[in-house]
């Protein structure tokens, strides 16, 4: 696929600051011994409230929901910084924000303890970087400026 120096710019740019979204999201929560996602998940509303209270409620699920978590977001980050296997982060990143979204969903008439950073309507920030990614998954930049770039010129040197 040809991209203008422009797009290329915006596509990388914008998977940069994706990637360095995700990787410091999760870094913190790494770096904090204390950290849960168990008042978040407390917190939920919509449909899907019943489940992510029973993840809340149940220990040991809840210690492997942080875990996941945590590192699925540093991970996430750090391929999309990195400019590898983007298409597979993507949509790592894609079923995160989806379950963020269903959990706090911005539907009018729910209401939550903690405030959001913004909601217009059924649309907030979850479902922007949630389409943001979908584009960066539609068109992948790393085979032209990243690791993947890197490794296909090595391996197809060695043919």
């Amino acid at each position: 696929m040809e991209y203008s120096k422009t797009k290329l710019v915006t596509l990388i740019l914008l998977r940069w600051l994706i990637g360095w979204h995700f990787f410091y999201e999760g870094m913190v929560k790494v770096l904090n011994s204390g950290w849960s996602s168990k008042m978040y998940l407390l917190d939920s509303g919509g449909f899907a409230k019943p489940f992510f209270e029973w993840i809340a409620g149940n220990e040991t699920i809840l210690n492997l929901t942080d875990l996941f978590n945590m590192w699925a977001l540093t991970l996430i980050g750090f391929l999309l910084l990195a400019g590898f296997w983007v298409r597979i982060a993507s949509i790592g990143g894609m079923f995160l924000l989806a379950l963020y979204f269903i959990s706090h969903p911005p539907f009018p008439g729910i209401e939550y303890i903690f405030p959001s950073d913004g909601s217009y309507f059924l649309v907030n920030k979850t479902l922007i970087e949630l389409a943001a990614l979908w584009i960066l998954f539609a068109f992948p930049t790393a085979h032209i400026f990243g690791l993947e770039r890197i490794f296909k010129k090595s391996f197809n040197r060695g043919k």
